[in-house]
């Protein structure tokens, strides 16, 4: 396979990957970035300097970047300026989206600008979930000796499943809030159920806010919201959001940071290209993601891939990778069963050559040439590793 071919198949394998693409529709200052923030671990500023424009009042942005995308979120602004039309929007991702999260801040009281879109979005397309997040809580608390901090335990703890899926606060958690907020705070959640009536299929409440901001939990009910995006997208798509929810406990330093979501990416890509239901046809595409990944850490970490290093370590590796590809191409010939236990073996192999590969980087640029057994062993203990994180997302896929 040249490089014109390896990269059609692989802007065609982007284009049909279960990549979720999340539609934001809220009003400048309702959260949406916040949330986004949340669920990467990127910061504001990579946020706002990813984005791209798509149409005239709405942009993109891929994470962890447009070449090998984990998650995809579109960002719809102009939402109460003068001239704002959502036809172009609708026309550019009403089949394209798998979840439309609509943020509005507790207090705010002018959301016709808001509901009128979102309503036409709706009938658009009626089968597409939305969730409405309701956002700045904290607005609409009460005041103790200058101290403004989240009720505790979390009131909204006793809310089931199903409640967050009804329109309206049910009687005890409406007392409960009244008990360590005010009533004005769920006079205005019960306001919120009434101006979105019929646009959203489930609710949560949240407050995402800035460690600056002196709250002892910046990310108040950011579990909830989560769940509720994992509950709510369509099951292919899900496999990206629950693998973040591993990626960010390996955020522990700053180039583990960058690295991870770039790895994790190509994990996933890897893993539905080896989906393909024919013998073999899949190797060169799961080979040039691979190499693709390997020149992409050698980047991120100051490093230049050059020939040498990818015969010297592939080497290493690619006896190891040549035979789990020999192994998974026979697996194939099962019918219902390869497919499956492709993809778990490719995103292990691809997780653990990600790894090594970045291992490997870290100690050439702190002066220290690994020996074979060094990255034969971490390659070992990555491998575990990705057959772990895949066996988990499944087993929380199909909780």
């Amino acid at each position: 396979m040249n490089q014109a071919e390896f990269e059609q198949k692989r802007a065609a394998l982007v284009r049909d990957a279960p990549i979720p693409r999340i539609w934001m529709l809220g009003k400048t200052g309702s959260g949406k970035t916040s949330i986004i923030r949340h669920l990467t671990g990127a910061t504001a500023a990579e946020i706002g300097n990813g984005f791209k424009p798509q149409t005239k009042f709405s942009r993109q942005y891929d994470f962890p970047d447009d070449d090998v995308p984990l998650v995809q979120f579109l960002d719809t602004r102009g939402l109460g300026e003068a001239g704002y039309d959502p036809r172009a929007d609708l026309e550019a991702f009403q089949d394209g989206t798998h979840l439309l999260i609509v943020t509005v801040r507790l207090t705010d009281q002018a959301t016709d600008v808001l509901t009128s879109p979102l309503a036409k979005v709706r009938k658009a397309n009626p089968n597409r979930p939305i969730l409405l997040a309701i956002t700045c809580l904290h607005d609409a608390y009460v005041h103790d000796q200058n101290e403004l901090q989240h009720p505790t335990p979390d009131p909204f703890d006793v809310l089931t499943h199903e409640d967050f899926r009804r329109p309206s606060l049910s009687p005890p958690l409406e007392q409960k809030l009244s008990e360590v907020t005010t009533p004005n705070f769920t006079r205005l959640l019960n306001e919120k159920f009434k101006k979105f009536e019929g646009l959203f299929d489930y609710w949560t409440a949240i407050d995402l806010t800035k460690p600056e901001e002196g709250f002892d939990e910046a990310d108040f009910g950011g579990d909830r919201l989560k769940s509720a995006i994992i509950d709510l997208l369509p099951e292919a798509y899900r496999q990206a959001i629950l693998q973040i929810e591993d990626l960010n406990q390996l955020l522990t330093e700053a180039q583990t940071a960058r690295v991870a979501p770039v790895i994790m990416a190509h994990c996933l890509l890897a893993a539905s290209a080896a989906v393909v239901p024919v013998p073999w046809v899949d190797i060169p595409l799961v080979l040039g993601i691979q190499s693709r990944l390997a020149y992409k850490l050698a980047e991120i970490n100051g490093q230049k891939l050059d020939a040498q290093t990818i015969s010297r370590v592939s080497a290493l590796l690619g006896s190891r990778i040549a035979v789990r590809m020999g192994i998974r191409g026979t697996l194939k010939f099962i019918p219902w069963v390869g497919s499956a236990v492709n993809s778990a073996a490719t995103f292990a192999i691809t997780y653990a050559s990600g790894w090594a590969w970045n291992w490997y980087f870290m100690k050439i640029s702190q002066g220290h040439v690994p020996t074979a057994e060094e990255l034969k062993e971490v390659y070992a203990q990555q491998l575990k590793r990705g057959e772990s994180l895949w066996k988990r997302s499944k087993e929380n896929e199909s909780s």
